[in-house]
């Protein structure tokens, strides 16, 4: 028995968005996102109850509705006049681990050709047509699922097709994602596709908290009896749901609320136009469930609170919310619009065209123009360049080379007193960064990384199946049935075939990986401007490893000690939050962070272990410990254990100055890894070198 819809306590904005959706599925489904045990499932799984009932034509596995049944229907065709039923709407829950099949459907191809019968499997798409299609943490699904489902809901159609055997039926849901940001976030592509975004978290006051426990309580002790009490007002909600769906073809989206939905969008410079059409849609939706036939600015705004939140990021970090003074502003520039430039004196003067001169020049003291970067490109480029030191030019500015040569092993005075904690720098703009791969082929989780066996990608060969074929290597096939033509009587045009020769495609696509993060935080990185420049480019591998659906986890380490800042998770908010706020200062236990490095991937591949790991390790080399300890050596220990491990390395050398000991270099060779400076870990820079050598 369900938990009613209408006796959950607050959730305003989330009810108001599912009931939207259920007035007008054409705006594209609701993503509820935050913290868990704030009963997003129970709502979804709720509103089933209260949706109309559908008619269904008998027999139909796709949900024909009788009275226009669908002409492509693989079932069909269903005749006009032939038996129909009416059940509820039905609620479809898909598993995270679920495979491309299971969703689509599938298709037998091996009867498909050697028996030339077209047998198609319904899937979880076809079971949700006319209802509703729940994700439960939609943000840890495949990207490509996620992609088939947004399709699927926005086209209203399903396509399956596998080696020129094509099968199309109707998928018209209400698509309901609900997800945990602390567990990773969707990528902005897929985020801008929900129609609607809902942020959920449980009440901060007493007592709806306790009206919360006091109707969990009473539901748990007395289900029928609770559902019963509750019956009138889920049977006014399911009416009111009916005549809305009724009034929304009549309702009229006016020149003005159009104005206000468009102006709205360019105000929040939200990107492409779905953004507009959405608004619209949710507005006229509305007002519908107002029970009105004009769109007025009320339903403009609640739409705009609906619609735009999650399309307003600029970048992965930036969190979801809408300024409310923003809004207004542009709900009133739209009812008021300023009156057109008649191109008087001021417009006509052509000075204004030419340079200001109420400033200094472009590029000189306080222009509006950084210095070109040391390794000559532009004031866009990547911004670690600034300050990092480029293929083969000198130290970052403000840097002094030291007048002596340091000392001890690592390049720290090793009776020297401790330098002093300083407070955090801000990392410098993020910069799109190269691909670092992990050597090798493997075969863990989807994801834009490393390359890995998979069940999506480019074909590289062929193997005979185990199993059912599902995907086919058309010319394999055709190579191993070829010789026993005559065997099995075929003298003619055509080809006969038997099941040993059906052949499975081979495929090689990309894999996710772990990549953990090694950050010396230590005082010899204290320099203001390095750290921003250090702190730029891991934010960039960040945004990297963001867009590529890899784990990521970050260990740093300064003073006495390495500290696991954030344990292996997608959240990779979390480490950027993290980063943002290191402090820098100390001596540099290097042994130290790659010993907790090693630790933190014994347990990971315990964990997971078809997941590879990627060890990114942010240093300069040095390496300082206590009087008369060998912390240069223990280091290069510690990263000869790792690399014994196979693990694949990379070394971001921080090292800034006219005079260099190259000790990131003799690190990586420990670790068996890439030593990388910081200026190449940008794909910009790394185009302009192949530029320059070609």
């Amino acid at each position: 028995m369900t938990y009613p819809f209408s006796a959950v306590v607050g959730m305003d904005d989330m009810r108001l968005a599912l009931l939207l959706n259920a007035v007008s599925p054409a705006i594209g489904g609701v993503l509820v996102r935050g913290e868990k045990g704030t009963a997003k499932s129970t709502m979804v799984r709720a509103l089933a109850a209260v949706l109309p009932a559908v008619g269904v034509v008998v027999g139909c596995r796709f949900a024909c509705d009788p009275a226009t049944p669908d002409p492509g229907c693989p079932d069909g065709p269903h005749p006009a006049d032939g038996p129909a039923q009416t059940r509820p709407a039905r609620l479809v829950e898909l598993p995270v681990g679920a495979s491309e099949d299971r969703v689509v459907g599938a298709l037998d191809i091996e009867r498909a050709l050697t028996e030339g019968v077209k047998a198609f499997e319904p899937g979880l798409l076809a079971a949700a047509n006319r209802g509703v299609l729940y994700v439960d943490e939609v943000n840890l699904l495949h990207d490509h699922l996620v992609d088939l489902l947004l399709d699927a809901a926005a086209l209203g159609t399903a396509y399956v097709e596998r080696e020129g055997v094509s099968v199309r039926h109707a998928a018209r849901f209400l698509l309901v994602g609900t997800m945990n940001p602390e567990e990773g976030e969707l990528r902005p592509q897929l985020l801008d596709r929900f129609g609607l975004t809902v942020e959920v978290a449980a009440p901060r006051d007493g007592a709806l908290r306790a009206e919360v426990v006091r109707r969990r309580f009473g539901y748990d002790a007395d289900p029928a009896g609770f559902t019963t009490t509750w019956a009138p007002a889920e049977t006014t909600l399911a009416s009111r749901i009916a005549a809305a769906r009724a009034l929304l073809p009549a309702v009229v989206l006016g020149d003005a609320a159009l104005r206000q939905v468009t102006g709205i969008c360019a105000a929040f410079d939200v990107d492409g136009l779905r953004a507009d059409i959405v608004t619209a849609r949710a507005a006229i939706a509305h007002a519908a469930w107002e029970g009105r036939t004009d769109v007025t600015e009320d339903d403009v705004r609640v739409a705009a609170r609906l619609a735009l939140p999650h399309r307003r990021r600029r970048n992965p970090f930036d969190a979801p919310g809408l300024d409310d003074d923003t809004l207004e502003q542009a709900l009133s520039d739209a009812r008021d619009p300023a009156p057109e430039d008649d191109g008087g004196p001021e417009g006509d003067d052509p000075e204004r065209d030419g340079p200001e001169d109420d400033g200094p020049p472009e590029g000189g003291p306080g222009g509006g123009s950084p210095d070109p970067a040391p390794d000559g490109s532009d004031a866009a480029g990547p911004a670690p360049a600034a300050d990092a030191p480029g293929p083969d030019g000198p130290g970052a500015e403000g840097e002094r080379p030291p007048t002596t040569a340091p000392r001890g092993e690592g390049g720290g005075s090793t009776g020297a007193t401790p330098a002093p904690d300083q407070a955090a720098v801000a990392p410098t703009d993020p910069f799109r960064a190269r691909r670092l791969e992990v050597p090798g082929i493997g075969s863990g989780v989807a994801g834009k990384r490393s390359r890995a066996r998979s069940d999506r990608g480019r074909v590289v060969g062929s193997r005979r199946p185990a199993g059912t074929v599902t995907r086919l290597h058309l010319t394999d096939t055709v190579l191993a049935a070829a010789p026993h033509q005559r065997a099995r009587g075929r003298s003619g045009p055509g080809l006969r075939l038997a099941r040993e020769d059906l052949r499975q495609a081979t495929l090689e696509g990309r894999e996710g990986n772990l990549v953990l993060f090694v950050v010396d935080a230590s005082g010899s990185m204290a320099s203001a401007r390095r750290m921003a420049a250090v702190k730029g480019a891991v934010l960039s591998l960040l945004m990297d490893a963001y867009q590529r659906r890899d784990k990521v986890g970050l260990i740093t380490f300064r003073g006495a000690d390495a500290e696991l800042a954030l344990p292996p998770t997608w959240s990779v908010e979390a480490a950027a939050a993290r980063l943002t706020s290191l402090p820098t200062g100390g001596r540099t236990p290097l042994a130290a962070g790659l010993l907790r490095a090693h630790e933190v991937l014994r347990v990971e591949h315990v964990r997971d272990p078809r997941r590879r790991p990627l060890l990114v390790v942010v240093t300069d080399g040095r390496a300082t410990g206590a009087r008369g300890g060998r912390p240069l050596a223990d280091a290069h220990r510690a990263a000869q254990l790792i690399a014994s491990g196979g693990t694949a390395s990379v070394v971001v050398d921080c090292e800034a100055g006219h005079v260099r000991l190259g000790l990131a270099g003799v690190l990586g060779a420990h670790l068996g890894a890439r030593t990388l400076q910081l200026a190449e870990l940008s794909a910009e820079a790394l185009a302009g070198t192949v530029r320059s050598a070609a």
